[in-house]
């Protein structure tokens, strides 16, 4: 199966998709005074209205009534949505605590714990480039943890949830949808929004939806778009892009967020983190750089074998 070659609609998907993953602070940071607790149960609760809607759009298209009858996709969607939600939570927390720098900087060494957990999970054997990667990122973890003065935990948190749930979207296999998909995850997380808006309601402030004027309900109200749009241009993209392309444009989001995190809201970077994320970013470069060769290598016409010929004899 070759992969589809580049086209400017995918890559303008590809861009879409990574971009409004960038600037995800930008409108958590609107939803003030929400907290992240409450945000991300709205997000849970309004994606699967908003899925709903999709599904009904669709009819039927989307595979949910396939896939409820599947044990197995139940299972690993449970898995999904558990994985998804730590994510969104730590991030919310990250978002709106002053760590927009160290959440990007979790997204940043993401690839590189997926290519960990290959070895882990899956027995793959890693190429020299792959190795040289891995150790320069933890030495980087450790720059940074010196630079921190503790591990930077919402960075690993939020890379090995999000490599965790990658993998076992992988599982879930492509007859999943990226509608039917997100449908299953958020239906298996309501009854934890649920509990958790009660939770924020019984605490003095209470629920801000409808308390804080109508721009702010309406932006709380996207919740749900803002979260499915950006899966469905993703998944649009990568149909459309090489693998390779889309490993170029995955570092587009959390590119936007740290630079959001420096320039915009000041987040402070001693000497020691930017060492720690050059080192990360000269991880990625080797990861990329070693990635596209063996594409290439793997694409080329391999010759021929010579035909058998048996022992030689002579007259």
């Amino acid at each position: 199966m070759t992969e589809p070659r580049p086209s400017s609609s995918g890559l303008l998907l590809a861009i879409g998709a990574y971009g409004l993953w960038g600037f995800l602070p930008v409108y958590f940071l609107l939803l003030a005074p929400s907290g992240p607790i409450e945000i991300v149960a709205w997000r849970i609760l309004l994606s699967l209205v908003f899925c709903g809607l999709l599904i009904a759009v669709m009819r039927g298209s989307s595979g949910v009534g396939r896939l409820v009858r599947d044990p197995r996709i139940l299972k690993l969607s449970l898995l999904a949505g558990i994985l998804i939600a730590v994510n969104w939570h730590v991030y919310l927390y990250a978002s709106l605590n002053g760590f927009i720098v160290e959440a990007a900087l979790g997204y940043f060494i993401n690839p590189i714990v997926t290519v960990a957990l290959g070895v882990v999970l899956l027995r793959e054997r890693l190429r020299p480039g792959q190795w040289a990667a891995v150790g320069i990122s933890i030495v980087a973890v450790i720059v940074l943890a010196v630079g921190y003065g503790e591990l930077p935990w919402i960075s690993l948190v939020l890379a090995f949830s999000f490599g965790f749930y990658g993998y076992v979207k992988n599982r879930m296999g492509t007859a999943v949808t990226p509608v039917g998909g997100l449908t299953l995850e958020t239906a298996w997380l309501v009854p934890i929004a649920i509990a958790e808006l009660v939770w924020v309601a019984s605490l003095g402030g209470g629920i801000t939806l409808g308390q804080e004027g109508a721009g702010h309900a309406v932006l709380l109200a996207l919740a749900g778009v803002v979260t499915a749009v950006p899966l469905l241009l993703f998944a649009a993209a990568a149909r459309r892009l090489p693998l390779s392309v889309m490993g170029f444009i995955q570092y587009f989001a959390p590119l936007l967020q740290f630079a959001f995190g420096v320039f915009v809201m000041n987040e402070p970077m001693p000497p020691e983190r930017w060492a720690g994320f050059a080192l990360v970013w000269v991880a990625l470069v080797v990861l990329t750089v070693e990635a596209i060769r063996h594409r290439r290598r793997s694409r080329r016409p391999q010759p021929a074998p010579m035909p058998e010929t048996g022992p030689v004899t002579t007259v």
